[in-house]
């Protein structure tokens, strides 16, 4: 038997708009567990979590639970969510394998997004300056042939 999460770390961009507006948020939901949220790439981020590739978690949303568990991309999404009292459950029917994929096109929107509205040259040294979406696609966001 696992033991209970009861508190989150979220690693944000905070040269991001989007990312600083989804932190400003979360700080407002009335939260069922501790959620601590920390610049990407910090001295406290760096600190908390030496094991972690910080480079990473300025290009991919990243929570850390209390018991060392990382969640990523959707999944990171999915944790925020199951923070919340008001969003637990939609984030426990997100999390189920049948509507994972949602929550996957969410997240891959919200990459989208910022990369749309974060400047290049914003973010702490490091940043990626708009994550790892369309840039770090791995080849599967090819434009369409014109003509």
């Amino acid at each position: 038997m696992s033991t209970p999460i009861t508190g989150l770390t979220v690693l944000y961009d905070a040269g991001c708009p989007l990312c600083s507006r989804f932190r400003d948020w979360l700080g407002r939901q009335a939260l069922l567990v501790r959620l601590d949220l920390v610049p990407a790439g910090s001295a406290e981020a760096r600190h908390r979590f030496p094991g972690l590739d910080h480079a990473r978690t300025l290009q991919v949303i990243t929570v850390v639970a209390d018991d060392g568990r990382v969640f990523t991309a959707e999944h990171a999404w999915v944790m925020c969510l199951w923070a919340t009292a008001r969003h637990r459950a939609l984030s426990e029917r997100l999390s189920r394998p049948e509507w994972l994929p949602a929550a996957r096109a969410v997240a891959a929107s919200m990459a989208g997004l910022r990369h749309l509205v974060t400047p290049a040259t914003a973010g702490p040294a490091g940043s990626a300056g708009g994550g790892d979406y369309p840039v770090d696609c791995a080849g599967t966001c090819q434009p369409l042939p014109q003509g």
